[in-house]
Order: structure tokens, then C-alpha cells, then sequence
């Protein structure tokens, strides 16, 4: 029997890391919608987290860290582990700083920008809650800064283990703040009785805060396993440093226009006069997350440094087979994964989330929105990785304006013309990932001797997708019994009818 390739092995286990961290943030956020419903006080903490989730995803979480993971590589290959956690350290602290800095200047006109930029639409009291929840936030934020760092140090190291626990134990600290500091009655889950805080909605808040705290907390052993020194500087003009910020600012920009998206989306949403508008669009697209981050964020993750190390020896020959294979087996999955989840979803949602009829139905119709981008999002991921991993991040910006672009347009015109259909409408908007994909792919090709194809996979795909969701709905509907256990059985009974369809791909998985 063949021997799984470092990379499979580096995805598979990513992929169910992912899938703890989402079967804890998936009842995480089940438990939270329970006890607020799709309600005012819902919508103010859900677009409370938008800016503090910009400041993190730009200084670290999503910025620094996917354009510095190949710098670092190519300092582990060239230069040792003393010289990389030498730049390490001078890139924490500067993006320490740099957060802190930020994170002040956004809590003290928090008002102004909740009440002009974030929500608008809302009523002033939900504005001024908005603003003190986004407060309370912004001390994760600080935390996240050093977090998100050092699992990019740790990834470099082709560690990836103590990374991909890191979110379970964050939202084991939102699940203590839904569990415990929230509500006014003690919560009992059998025979264990857990005391209440009465805190309220802002008990969910000092939840984060406390998993951003276990978030850097469990990572601190691999940094005592890869012998981490701390180098105590922060000087600008160092050669590494600077290497990094060339890498960084087009990532930086790009980061902040996709977090634009999420502002720009709750903004239109506060504005349709649909209470839980702002909270299914959060909830529809978590909903989607799941598939996508078990797939495609975990191959994604995992292909990054391999990448790195390719370009690192203008090895473009692999580089571009590793590409390939990995865009095929993300398109082959993640098509009939989309049309299952979209067919089998309302009974689901019914019984996971107990909102009435109508909540029920605008969270499902919007999630099932969100599973037409689910697709084009995972191709996305490899995309924008395989040109961090050239040190090219100036592509993935123009994409991203491209996107924020159709964006904006669709968002707007849903606004304007559909405002009856309400949050599905602006979820609709999600497409123009699809389009960002297609036009990185089409770049990335350019620059190949040879073109990323993966036709075959995308035609499989499609015949699976409407194979496996035509049988899911159909025995969802008219199979007798339960209506979430007809579901389950007919998703099943969908993905068993695809998985024959797309066996190439599937084995194509083993051997990334």
C-alpha cells in the first residue's frame, strides 16, 4: 500500500483539527443564536466584532501571516531557526505595537464609526451597544495580534499541530462566556448545574476575550519545542523586517478590502429594516465555513510552506502539479458537498437554531446562498497561496479589488431592487469570490509553461452535484419520518451517489 505524502498527512490532520475546532464553534454559535434569537441585541454583537476582526486579520491573522510564512521558510532553508526567531521577534513586536496603537484609536471614536460606517441603519441605543461590545472586543484583538503570529511561526516550522487546536480553545472560552457570564438563570446540562453571571450580552464578549487568552496560551509549547528566543528590538530598517513588509503591505491592503466586504455587507444590512438581517447573513455564512474550512482552508493551509520550498528552488514544474492536483480535488468535493448541504439544510436548521417560521426560513435561504460561493471561495484559498508562496502578493490585491468591485455593485443593487428578499439578496453578493478565483487562475497560468487545468474535475463535479442533491431532496421531502432525520439520510444517501462520480479526485486526495 502506497504511503501517504507529507502533504495528504498535513491535510488530513488539519482537516480534523478544523473539525473539532467547527464542532465546538458550530454549537458555540447554535447556543448563542438560542438565547438571543434573531434579535436587536444579536445583530449589535454580531457587528460589533467587524472592526476588531479587521485589526486582527490585517496585522496578523490574515495579513502578516500568509505573506510572512515564506519568508520565514526561506530563512529556515538558507539561514537556521537562531536567524528566523531573530526575525520573528522583531515582526511580533512590531505588529504588537503597531495593534495596540490601532486598537486605541478605534475604541475611542468607536461611536462615531458604529454610527456612520458599521450600522447606520440600527436605532441609537442598539448603536451605543455596538460601540461598548466593540470596546470590550478590541482587548482580544491585542491578544490575537501575538496569537496569530505565532502560528505562523509554528506553520513555518511545518508544525501545524498546536495551530490547528488553537480556535477549539477559543471557542471553548465563547462556549464558558454563552454558558456562564451571559445568562441570569443557571444553566443545567444534566446533572452539572453551572452558576450564572447575569452579564448579558456582554458576558459573550468577556467569552472571547478569555479564548483569545487560550488561543496564544495552548501554542506556547511549540515555541519551547522549536527553541524560541525572544529577541527584545523593534527597528524598522532591519533587512529581514523590511523583506517582510515589501511581501506585506500588497496582502495588507488586500486583507483590508475583503474586511471591507464585511463592514460594507452589515451595513446594507442594517439598512433593510429586517430585524436578524445582520445575524443570519453571520450565521448563513458560518454555516458554509464548515465545509470550507475542512476542505479548503485545511488543504490550503497545508500547501503553503510545501509552496514556499518549490518557489524557494524555482521548482515550477511541481510547483504547478501540486496546484493542479489540489484545484481538482477542491472542485470535485466541494461542488456536491454544496448541493447536498444546500438541499438537506431547513430541517437542520430547524432544529439546531429554534428560531420561529420566518427566522427559520430567511437563515436557511441565505445559507443556501452562501453554498453557491462555496466552490469558488476554496479555489480562492489555493489562488491567493500560490502567489504568497512567489512572494507576488500584488495579484491577489487587484483580484480583490476586481471582487470588491462586483461586490459593492450586487450588494447595492439588492438594496435598492430586492429589498424584499432581504439578507439572501446581499448574501448573493459572495459570487464575485468566483470571480476572483477565475481571475487569479487565469494569471497564475500566464506565468506557468504549462496551464493549471482541472476540466475533468469541474465536469465530475457538476454531474455529482446534481446527482447527490436531487437524491438529498428528494428523500428529505418524501421520505417519512423526522424531518432532520430525513435530511441526514437523504445527505448520506447524496454523498454516497457522488462519491462513485468523483473517485478520481477522491483519490487524488492521497496523494497530494
Amino acid at each position: 500500500m502506497r504511503k501517504l505524502s507529507h502533504l495528504t498527512r498535513t491535510s488530513l490532520l488539519l482537516g480534523f483539527l478544523f473539525a473539532l475546532d467547527k464542532a465546538l464553534a458550530f454549537p458555540r454559535s447554535i447556543l448563542i443564536a438560542r438565547q438571543l434569537q434573531l434579535t436587536a441585541n444579536a445583530d449589535a454583537f454580531n457587528s460589533a466584532n467587524n472592526l476588531p476582526d479587521m485589526l486582527f486579520a490585517l496585522i496578523s491573522g490574515g495579513a502578516l501571516a500568509m505573506a510572512f510564512i515564506p519568508v520565514l521558510s526561506e530563512y529556515l532553508t538558507t539561514k537556521g531557526r537562531a536567524a528566523t526567531w531573530d526575525l520573528f521577534s522583531r515582526v511580533v513586536n512590531l505588529a504588537f505595537v503597531v495593534t495596540a496603537f490601532l486598537a486605541c484609536l478605534v475604541a475611542i471614536f468607536a461611536q462615531p464609526l458604529v454610527d456612520h460606517v458599521v450600522a447606520p441603519g440600527f436605532p441609537a441605543p442598539q448603536r451605543q451597544l455596538v460601540a461598548e461590545l466593540m470596546r470590550l472586543n478590541l482587548i482580544a484583538t491585542v491578544i490575537f495580534s501575538l496569537s496569530g503570529l505565532v502560528m505562523a511561526g509554528l506553520q513555518a516550522n511545518q508544525h501545524f499541530f498546536l495551530p490547528a487546536l488553537a480556535p477549539a480553545f477559543y471557542n471553548l472560552g465563547q462556549i464558558f462566556g454563552a454558558l456562564v457570564l451571559l445568562p441570569k438563570e443557571p444553566y443545567h446540562l444534566g446533572a452539572l448545574t453551572l452558576p450564572a453571571f447575569g452579564l448579558g450580552v456582554r458576558g459573550l464578549v468577556y467569552g472571547v476575550i478569555i479564548g483569545a487568552v487560550l488561543h496564544l496560551a495552548i501554542q506556547i509549547p511549540g515555541l519551547v519545542k522549536f527553541r524560541f528566543r525572544w529577541t527584545p528590538a523593534l527597528e524598522v530598517r532591519h533587512t529581514g523586517v523590511l523583506e517582510v513588509l515589501q511581501v506585506v503591505w500588497p496582502r495588507l491592503l488586500t486583507m483590508f478590502m475583503i474586511q471591507l466586504m464585511f463592514i460594507a455587507r452589515d451595513n446594507l444590512a442594517s439598512r433593510l429594516g429586517q430585524v436578524g438581517a445582520v445575524s443570519s447573513l453571520t450565521y448563513g455564512w458560518m454555516i458554509m465555513q464548515v465545509p470550507e474550512t475542512l476542505i479548503g482552508t485545511a488543504i490550503a493551509t497545508a500547501l503553503l510552506p510545501t509552496l514556499a520550498e518549490y518557489a524557494a528552488r524555482r521548482d515550477w514544474a511541481t510547483f504547478r502539479a501540486t496546484i493542479e492536483k489540489a484545484m481538482r480535488v477542491l472542485v470535485a468535493l466541494t461542488l456536491p458537498v454544496a448541493a447536498v448541504l444546500a438541499a438537506g439544510l431547513r430541517p437542520l436548521v430547524t432544529v439546531a437554531f429554534h428560531f420561529d417560521e420566518a427566522g427559520t426560513a430567511l437563515l436557511t435561504w441565505t445559507a443556501r446562498v452562501y453554498m453557491l460561493t462555496l466552490c469558488g471561495y476554496a479555489v480562492q484559498e489555493i489562488m491567493a497561496r500560490s502567489f504568497y508562496a512567489r512572494k507576488e502578493a500584488i495579484c491577489p490585491l487587484y483580484a480583490v479589488l476586481i471582487r470588491m468591485a462586483i461586490y459593492l455593485t450586487m450588494g447595492l443593487a439588492a438594496l435598492l431592487l430586492l429589498p424584499q428578499v432581504g439578507a439572501p439578496a446581499i448574501a448573493a453578493a459572495e459570487l464575485s469570490l468566483t470571480v476572483e478565483a477565475l481571475v487569479m487562475l487565469a494569471w497564475l497560468n500566464r506565468k506557468m509553461e504549462q496551464p493549471v487545468r482541472a476540466w475533468s474535475a469541474l465536469a465530475r463535479g457538476l454531474a455529482a452535484a446534481l446527482l447527490s442533491g436531487s437524491a438529498a431532496y428528494a428523500l428529505a421531502v418524501f421520505l417519512p419520518g423526522p424531518g432532520y432525520i430525513t435530511a441526514l439520510l437523504g445527505m448520506a444517501a447524496g454523498g454516497a451517489l457522488a462519491l462513485p462520480v468523483i473517485w478520481p479526485e477522491v483519490r487524488l486526495l492521497f496523494r497530494l
